[in-house]
């Protein structure tokens, strides 16, 4: 099976009021594990590729890599650009075969923002490549991308109407208090401002930075119009602590895929945690 645009899956997701989960992955065992789980689950899945995922593995790595995985696979898959900050990345990505591309011109003035926006949509939609734009900022770090907690500010409604009339987004990733990265605290999450930004927007909402926010806020999140959640901390969390925990228990191991494949299984089992809070078990479109 082909890469299908993020916009087919979302529209799936918004007849039956569910989120489709959007899973970041940056080597070969993740990209396994993220259709491993949606296998699994019967789920339809979004790979996503951030500008630190394809410094680190390549934008020809990455793309090979997410083929191969759709290609053998009985449920719809996605390639999309995770926080493109460029109008030349963007492209690149398009060139490259992504079927989804995210323009984040949250930092830019909002004309600015739209402006570029714009140009992305105007080239990637008729090639059949869908577009998330996003409008305020969401706290925390994405890729070297800092944004302080004073710094961040919530989207505001009659902004995100405007911004996706000039723009035509398919998509839209809105700041209502989520951040990147770990939490130091509960996350609270404005669900007012989640439903009037629906109400006037009336395309599916993005949820970044959605890792620590738990599970009763995600679900309630879903019911009010968000029909993508970005998950990549928890998996990071799993990997990364299997490892360690595997090379604590045997330090002379030297077997990478002694010590990477439980690490494998474990990002699996957060994945289709994540899959079966969306509530996108079994919507599979095969």
């Amino acid at each position: 099976m082909s890469f299908v645009p993020v916009s087919a899956l979302l529209r799936e997701a918004e007849r039956e009021g569910y989120a489709v989960g959007a899973f970041n992955c940056n080597n070969m065992e993740i990209v396994q594990a993220i259709i491993t789980a949606a296998e699994a689950e019967k789920a339809p899945v979004i790979m996503q590729a951030s500008q630190g995922a394809i410094k680190y593995a390549g934008i020809e790595y990455i793309t090979a890599m997410a083929r191969v995985a759709a290609a053998s696979s009985q449920v719809p898959v996605a390639l999309h650009l995770d926080h493109g900050t460029s109008f030349e990345q963007v492209i690149r990505c398009v060139r490259a075969g992504f079927s989804s591309v995210m323009f984040d011109g949250s930092k830019l003035p909002l004309e600015q923002n739209i402006a570029v926006t714009r140009q992305v949509t105007a080239v990637a939609r008729p090639v059949g490549v869908s577009v998330e734009g996003e409008l305020g900022k969401i706290s925390g770090t994405e890729d070297h991308i800092a944004v302080s907690e004073a710094e961040a500010y919530f989207t505001d409604p009659e902004e995100a109407r405007y911004f996706v009339e000039q723009t035509g987004v398919d998509s839209l990733a809105v700041a209502i208090g989520t951040a990147h990265g770990r939490y130091k605290g509960e996350p609270k999450l404005d669900f007012e401002r989640l439903s009037r930004i629906r109400e006037l927007v009336r395309i599916p909402i993005v949820l970044h930075g959605s890792s620590g926010v738990p599970g009763e806020a995600i679900r309630e999140a879903v019911r009010r119009g968000v029909r993508k959640v970005n998950i990549d901390t928890n998996i990071r969390e799993a990997f990364v602590g299997t490892v360690r925990q595997i090379l604590a228990e045997d330090a002379d191991e030297i077997d990478p895929r002694k010590v990477l494949g439980p690490a494998r299984e474990a990002a699996v089992e957060v994945i289709r945690e994540k899959i079966r809070l969306f509530g996108c078990s079994g919507k599979a479109r095969g």
